[in-house]
């Protein structure tokens, strides 16, 4: 049996909310975590969630501003985060140029663990 799995061709996730997902583990290959790239383009953001995961993240280019139960963090490169299960957080790209990172979901991201709110319309 194969003690190793070389990832060459990752799961782009479909996201029309500007944003650019490689999903190369995860849903798609187990459910022990999520191992994923992605883009945020400027302007971009998604609703609050609680997620059911722990989530790790690196930025390795840009800015990605963070709302943590009510205080808002702004990630540089260079630098990470851990958010626990069961925090209420928000995600955003506000600024001029994109933002790439990697983020880890333990266990592996999924719709149904996410529980993201409702967006509400201005």
């Amino acid at each position: 049996m194969k003690k190793f799995y070389k990832q060459t061709t990752p799961f782009i996730v479909p996201a029309d909310n500007g944003k650019l997902i490689e999903e190369h583990f995860g849903q798609s290959t187990r459910d022990l975590l999520s191992l994923v790239q992605m883009i945020a383009l400027s302007g971009w953001s998604e609703p609050f969630q609680t997620p059911d995961f722990d989530e790790y993240t690196y930025v390795i280019r840009g800015k990605k501003q963070i709302v943590i139960d009510g205080e808002t963090l702004v990630l540089n490169d260079g630098e990470s985060i851990r958010i626990d299960k069961g925090t209420r957080v928000q995600y955003s790209n506000p600024f001029k140029e994109a933002c790439e990172y990697i983020s880890v979901c333990l266990p592996a991201f999924s719709v149904d663990r996410v529980n993201r709110e409702e967006q509400k319309s201005i």
